[in-house]
């Protein structure tokens, strides 16, 4: 399995497949390469994708360095591993943070950037669900348990069958004999709501406005809890040249193998 070493020796896992335009596939906080499964066919791209330190396959660090800032800074330095001037960037959730962020410091290295369900402002409703969850192993024992109760809680998403449950839980859970645990270090829950990483205190208009000039997609969940309406609509006001798609019967985030998701995405790519 393809790892590279970050500055500080850390060793980041990263796939690569396809063919055309580079487009890095950053997932959520606490997810990792398999949340771009269902639509990476769909996608006429040389498809990166990568685990975050402490997520995933990538090894686990000082959860100090489980921030943003540190986490963009990993992601040039895989551009650099795989000797890429610039590539675009398709950020779920906290991988759209990463590239608001990589907009505002490094710039010369994108060619554009797509927003699965993420935003310049949270919202606290989302954040509420992120600090019960993470850092946690899920209370059932089995893949199949935990793919019905998640069917049965997460109202938001309509329309789920049980095998793309189990996808999603076999991604974000290991089996042991103790029962199911998460597939990252569970110190990133002192990581993110010590240091507030998840929302910084400051204003992140301001990275967004730094998407100005790429190529950009926007994309939200019709029911989603961490990108409200009135943020949306701001994104979409400031940016009314961006490729944008609301997912019907999505929460936080969409698959993006959705018609509406795939379309997006295809159009967002011819124009990089």
């Amino acid at each position: 399995m393809p790892h590279f070493k970050a500055a500080d020796g850390t060793g980041l896992f990263y796939t690569t497949a396809g063919t055309g335009p580079p487009v890095l596939a950053l997932a959520g906080l606490t997810r990792n390469t398999g949340d771009f499964d269902h639509v990476a066919p769909h996608l006429p791209c040389r498809l990166i994708r990568m685990d975050y330190r402490g997520r995933g396959q990538s090894d686990w660090a000082d959860p100090a360095s489980y921030t943003v800032a540190q986490e963009a800074a990993d992601t040039v330095a895989l551009l650099d591993h795989l000797g890429l001037d610039r590539a675009a960037v398709l950020g779920t959730s906290r991988g759209g943070l990463i590239a608001m962020m990589l907009a505002a410091t490094h710039k010369d290295r994108l060619t554009g950037v797509a927003l699965n369900d993420i935003g310049p402002e949270i919202a606290p409703e989302g954040l509420k669900v992120i600090e019960d969850y993470i850092g946690r192993n899920p209370d059932q024992t089995t893949y199949d348990e935990a793919a019905r109760v998640r069917a049965r809680t997460w109202v938001q998403f309509e329309g789920v069958d049980h095998a793309r449950w189990l996808h999603e839980v076999h991604n974000h859970y290991a089996q042991t004999p103790e029962g199911l645990v998460i597939r990252y270090d569970p110190r990133l829950r002192e990581a993110v709501f010590e240091s507030a990483n998840v929302q910084p205190a400051s204003d992140l208009w301001p990275l967004y406005d730094a998407l100005h000039g790429l190529p950009l997609c926007l994309i939200r969940g019709e029911n989603s809890d961490l990108l409200a309406p009135a943020t949306w609509d701001g994104m979409r006001a400031r940016r009314p040249d961006a490729i944008a798609a609301e997912v019907p019967g999505r929460g936080h985030v969409p698959f993006l193998d959705e018609p509406q998701a795939v379309q997006a995405l295809q159009r967002w790519i011819a124009a990089l």
